[in-house]
């Protein structure tokens, strides 16, 4: 069996909330290393509390079972997500939040490249580790089709409860293609420009077209004219340019939101 050094702590248990992401990370990165190394089913729970420096009993207040370990983070992922629901604006557009929502999804995974490569192989590798991700992944869909739902409703659908699964099937699968396509390609593939027209095409596929009705309405929308008749100043699609500009800092998810808003201003390309 290979040994794996002892690592220090990251943090006592239950000192700050900060603290207790630390230490979630460091147990993830524990298992996550040891499960490569000699594999998943060999690996124990003591050896993964051992290599993050901590013990058994922290170990399990932190996760109820090995496989939890692998997507440590997901609870406060959700509760990210909740809060950019909580803060959006009546008046944005709910399809566009989600997916600015979930690339905080995106932002987790690129914020640390190595474990991210290897947390996708092994699941791809063992059995128990691809159901927990396809667990997840239902839980982000779930917690997107919540929003949209209520969304919908308020701006008067007909339908809210369908349009809001089918859209958050198609924010989730452009999330995953995205995600999947970067692990594949080592973080070599630039995630963000991905993300943003991934979740561009998706905002357009969901927003009202010319000359279509509003929901609550029947009528067309503000600033979209009747069927058959062009806006004052219309462009053909191949001379419209986007420029966006934000800092290199911008977190992903922040990246995503702009760029994608700029594209849906924009109009259909």
């Amino acid at each position: 069996m290979t040994e794996t050094p002892r690592r220090a702590p990251a943090t006592r248990a239950g000192a700050t909330a900060a603290g207790r992401r630390e230490l979630r990370r460091a147990l993830a990165s524990a298992a996550i290393d040891l499960f490569v190394a000699q594999g998943y089913e060999a690996t124990t729970v003591d050896e993964i509390a051992a290599a993050a420096g901590v013990g058994r009993r922290t170990f399990f207040r932190y996760f109820d079972a090995k496989d939890d370990v692998i997507f440590a983070n997901h609870d406060e992922i959700v509760a990210e997500m909740e809060r950019v629901f909580e803060t959006a604006g009546p008046d944005g557009d709910p399809v566009g939040t989600a997916c600015a929502a979930v690339g905080l999804v995106l932002d987790y995974y690129a914020a640390d490249l190595d474990v991210s490569v290897k947390r996708f192989a092994l699941t791809r590798t063992v059995p128990s580790l691809r159901d927990k991700e396809v667990a997840t992944v239902d839980r982000y869909q779930r917690v997107l089709a919540g929003y949209l739902r209520r969304r919908f409703a308020e701006q008067g659908d007909d339908a809210p409860g369908l349009r809001a699964a089918v859209a958050a099937a198609a924010i989730a699968a452009a999330n995953n293609h995205v995600l999947r396509s970067w692990l594949r390609s080592g973080g070599e593939d630039d995630i963000a420009a991905s993300a943003a027209h991934a979740f561009a095409l998706v905002a357009d596929a969901f927003r009202d077209r010319p000359g279509s009705s509003h929901p609550a309405t029947g009528h067309p929308e503000p600033g979209h004219p009747e069927p058959g008749h062009s806006a004052p100043g219309d462009r053909p699609a191949n001379e419209a340019t986007v420029v966006a500009v934000m800092s290199t800092a911008a977190p992903l998810h922040e990246v995503v939101a702009r760029v994608g808003a700029a594209l849906r201003a924009a109009g259909p390309a």
